[in-house]
């Protein structure tokens, strides 16, 4: 998602990945999930198939770790923030946990382009020979809305296109 958040010296946007469900609503389903689950492993042993309740209590475990790795994903945050003189990138996920200031006349934002209209292009903010991804998690649509933006602010945008398939198959 792209959001544009209060600056008064330029513009500052922060992208953050979509997230379908809150922490709660992630537990809430991981807790229906556990109840189906116990219902049929219960009824299995008591049928005599002891052996399903490890399994089962295994892949909870495992669905748990699912869970909590991807809510843990969608909390990165980025702030691209453009001034007249400069390009500030800063990245984190509680906290900032990086930050790169780029010379606004210099650095460009590189969209490689893919070969599918459903991927999303992959960007990066270059400056000499550094480029720093840019919304990796950012879906087509904002993508796209990300660049339109940046090019009514000014920034130049290098787009390239996709590199050709060499068909080695």
């Amino acid at each position: 998602m792209v959001k544009h958040l209060e600056c008064k010296k330029g513009l500052r946007l922060l992208l953050t990945p979509n997230q379908s469900l809150s922490w709660r609503g992630n537990v809430q389903v991981w807790l229906a999930l556990f109840s189906v689950s116990l219902v049929i492993a219960t009824g299995m042993a008591l049928a005599g198939a002891w052996v399903v309740m490890p399994f089962a209590g295994l892949e909870l475990i495992a669905l748990a770790a699912g869970i909590y790795y991807t809510a843990q994903a969608c909390q990165t945050r980025e702030i691209l923030s453009v001034y007249p003189d400069s390009l500030t990138l800063e990245k984190g996920r509680r906290v900032k946990q990086a930050e790169w200031t780029l010379p606004r006349h210099y650095a460009r934002v590189r969209a490689n382009m893919p070969r599918h209209p459903f991927t999303p292009p992959k960007l990066f903010l270059s400056y000499r020979e550094e480029h720093i991804p840019l919304g990796a998690f950012l879906n087509v649509e904002d993508t796209q809305i990300l660049l339109r933006i940046l090019e009514g602010k000014g920034v130049t945008i290098d787009r390239r296109a996709p590199e050709p398939d060499i068909g080695l198959w």
